[in-house]
């Protein structure tokens, strides 16, 4: 699996690129550029098979929340590496979520993959270094929070978006249109007119070589690239490579800007992606069979979408970072 190896290394090397081209230019801005960016792709990409109201969430959450505070945190003086672990949180706010607004009860695997990536949040939390705020580890939860919740827009939707699906490119893309216009607005009464100015003053070929990887290689490219392995491959050969991500953004981040991860990060962060690897264990046959039961009994018409729901409320938390 080169290939699958190949983009989670670019989506882990892009936390680097976005701290190196977002030096001099206000973060919001940044966002702004990078989504106006990529939403130039949707006249070559179709438009997904979803409601404008689903598009219009998941822009709203999945880019401009998450890369706006996540952007923002950086900003702040969050590290990359630490940036891309934090993030990983996605996954089990995408289940606290669900279980709260779909009523979805989390299998046991999920279940003790939550406690496990709660501890290694905490443990990242109580040790991390110096270089990082407390108020920027806030906003990063805050992006991967607001990540969880996009996810479950589209679930309830029924579009299952992330890394690890076929629709997510289209869903990607055309969500981008939401988010130019209100990070602008978002940028003038944060960061005021004047630092915008001087943000597109300061606006110079490592900006536009960042935005070029964030929105062409990362995001086109690379989920394309990953769709077309997902259709040709099992999701379980696939999807966990994208947990390469945080490894290639600690790794880079050390070896580049000189940012060693502390022992209690490293620590943290093993169980964080050990607890996102145990969300993602398969249900049982046991739990299938129940659950198509109760569709069968409950709605009879509703039989054939069911199973459907319950094989991607199983594998959906394994998103990464686009």
């Amino acid at each position: 699996m080169v290939l699958a190896a190949a983009v989670a290394s670019f989506w882990g090397f892009n936390f680097v690129v976005i701290d190196w081209g977002m030096a001099g230019v206000p973060p919001l801005l940044f966002v702004a550029i990078r989504f106006a960016a990529v939403a130039l792709a949707v006249f070559v990409v179709p438009r997904p098979r979803a409601s404008w109201r689903t598009v219009v969430g998941v822009g709203l959450f999945m880019s401009l929340g998450q890369f706006g505070l996540l952007y923002t945190s950086m900003a702040l003086g969050l590290q990359p590496g630490l940036a891309a672990l934090v993030l990983q949180a996605q996954a089990v706010f995408t289940i606290l979520v669900a279980a709260a607004v779909l009523r979805e009860r989390p299998t046991i695997a999920q279940t003790v993959g939550v406690g496990v990536g709660v501890v290694g949040l905490a443990i990242v939390a109580a040790g991390r270094g110096g270089d990082a705020p407390a108020l920027a580890v806030a906003l990063a939860l805050a992006a991967a929070l607001s990540w969880g919740i996009g996810n479950v827009i589209s679930r309830r939707a029924g579009v299952v978006t992330g890394p690890g699906r076929l629709g997510s490119l289209s869903l990607t893309v055309w969500s981008a249109l939401v988010v130019p216009v209100p990070a602008l607005l978002l940028s003038f009464v944060v960061d005021g007119p004047q630092a915008i100015a001087a943000g597109i003053a300061a606006f110079g070929w490592e900006s536009l070589l960042s935005t070029l990887y964030t929105a062409g290689l990362c995001t086109i490219i690379g989920y394309s690239i990953w769709n077309s392995l997902l259709a040709r491959n099992p999701s379980a050969a696939v999807v966990p490579w994208v947990l390469l991500a945080p490894v290639v953004a600690m790794a880079s981040a050390a070896l580049l800007l000189r940012q060693i991860p502390t022992p209690a990060e490293i620590l943290g962060g093993v169980l964080l992606v050990g607890g996102v690897l145990i969300t993602g264990l398969p249900v049982s046959r046991r739990r299938v069979r129940v659950d198509l039961a109760a569709a069968v009994t409950a709605a009879p018409g509703a039989a054939r979408t069911e199973p459907s729901a319950s094989r991607a409320q199983s594998r959906w938390p394994r998103n990464a970072a686009r």
